[in-house]
Order: C-alpha cells, then sequence, then structure tokens
C-alpha cells in the first residue's frame, strides 16, 4: 500500500474514554449582546494558550470566475468597526477584494477548542491607518514587502533574494522604510459572526450574531 493510500493518517473519532470526564464540563458561550467584546475575551484567552499565531484567521474570497479561494493571514486590529489586516494590494487576495469587496473569516484556537466564523462587507483601510502600521513592522519585513511581487510566477527564488539584498543595501535597518503604494489593509465590517465552543459527544455550542441596525440579533443554533 503507498503513503498515499494509507487509511490511519487521519486520526480515528474519539472515544468515550478519550473525550473530557471532568465533571464541571467546558463552559457554554455566555449570552451577551457584544459579539466584539467576547470576540476580544477569546483572543486574549487564545494567545496566553496557543503555541503561536493566535491571531492566525482563515481569509475567504472570491475569484473573478466565481470560484472560492481561501489562505491564512494575521489578524492585525479588531474594533467594532470590524476586523483588519494587511497585504499586497495587487495580490490575488487584494484584487478579489478589491472586484468582489466580501469575505468570510475563520479563527480556529485549538488549545482552546473554539472556532468563530465572520461574514461581511470589506473596505481598505486609510493610507494613514496603513503607514502606521508598515512603520510598526520590523526593517526587513518591511524590505521583503517590497520586493514581493505577491502571488505572482518568480522563476527563481534568489532573484527573490537579490532584490531583498539590494533594497537591504539602500535601506539598511533604518526606520526610514517607506510604506510601497501597493501595499495597505483591508477592514472586513461584519455582517455575521458566530461562537462555537467544543463540548463532549459532539454536542457543541454554537451561538450566532446578526447584525440589524446599529446592534445585534443572536440565537443558538444546533451543532
Amino acid at each position: 500500500m503507498s503513503q498515499t493510500d494509507k487509511p490511519d493518517i487521519i486520526p480515528p473519532s474519539p472515544s468515550a474514554s478519550e473525550y473530557d470526564t471532568d465533571p464541571a464540563g467546558k463552559p457554554l458561550i455566555p449570552d451577551t449582546s457584544d459579539p466584539i467584546g467576547l470576540f476580544k475575551e477569546w483572543m486574549a484567552a487564545a494567545r496566553e494558550a496557543e503555541l503561536n499565531d493566535s491571531n492566525a484567521m482563515s481569509l475567504a474570497t472570491v475569484g473573478p470566475d466565481g470560484m472560492p479561494d481561501v489562505r491564512i493571514v494575521l489578524l492585525k486590529e479588531v474594533t467594532e468597526a470590524g476586523f483588519v489586516f494587511f497585504t499586497n494590494l495587487e495580490s490575488a487576495k487584494g484584487q478579489q477584494l478589491t472586484e468582489t469587496p466580501k469575505a468570510a473569516l475563520g479563527f480556529h484556537w485549538k488549545s482552546q477548542r473554539r472556532q468563530v466564523r465572520v461574514r461581511g462587507t470589506v473596505t481598505p483601510v486609510s493610507e494613514e491607518e496603513s503607514d502606521e502600521y508598515f512603520a510598526t513592522r520590523a526593517a526587513q519585513s518591511r524590505i521583503s514587502a517590497i520586493a514581493s511581487d505577491q502571488s505572482r510566477p518568480l522563476t527563481d527564488r534568489a532573484e527573490f533574494e537579490q532584490r531583498v539584498a539590494e533594497l537591504s543595501e539602500i535601506f539598511g535597518d533604518g526606520p526610514d522604510i517607506p510604506r510601497p503604494e501597493f501595499w495597505g489593509g483591508f477592514r472586513v465590517t461584519p455582517l455575521e459572526i458566530e461562537f462555537w465552543q467544543d463540548q463532549a459527544f459532539r454536542m457543541h455550542d454554537r451561538l450566532k450574531f446578526v447584525r440589524e441596525g446599529d446592534g445585534w440579533t443572536s440565537g443558538r443554533l444546533y451543532p
């Protein structure tokens, strides 16, 4: 049997003995009218427990052919206005979001056995916001952003490394590395936010919020 045909690469479903036997169980999602506040609480807990990149999120977009596309990006800000991330605006996701300004986000914190799903509309952040965040990045990260034609074909890795080396010679490690015009941020304004908390024997807890005017309506869903 080839490696690709082996059936044991996927973990089996948990047995009764493998489920958490804590009599208190895992807490249910609290009733609240403030989903952004709840998200911040969950993010803070994840930051303490996740091994790395607690702010990682799946970003789903739609291409010009109508096909969905998804990748992992890093959340950099969350407020009542929405969820912010930064990228090369000429990348695949940048072009897709410009053409179809709608997106879905997915957070999965394995250490907490929690998920959050977000669906909403997308707008670019201001140039001032992009400048402010870009200035906080390490010098080499800024240089890499300038050197990269993100999502476009790369003939040879050495070509990219040469660009980085040349820009490093120009800018060094100083603070005055300018943000390129093709790099900036997007804000996902949520229309729906769903929280998911693992429970034993697949009796998971789900709480969904839907934006209504300036507030939210909420209700629980079957797992």
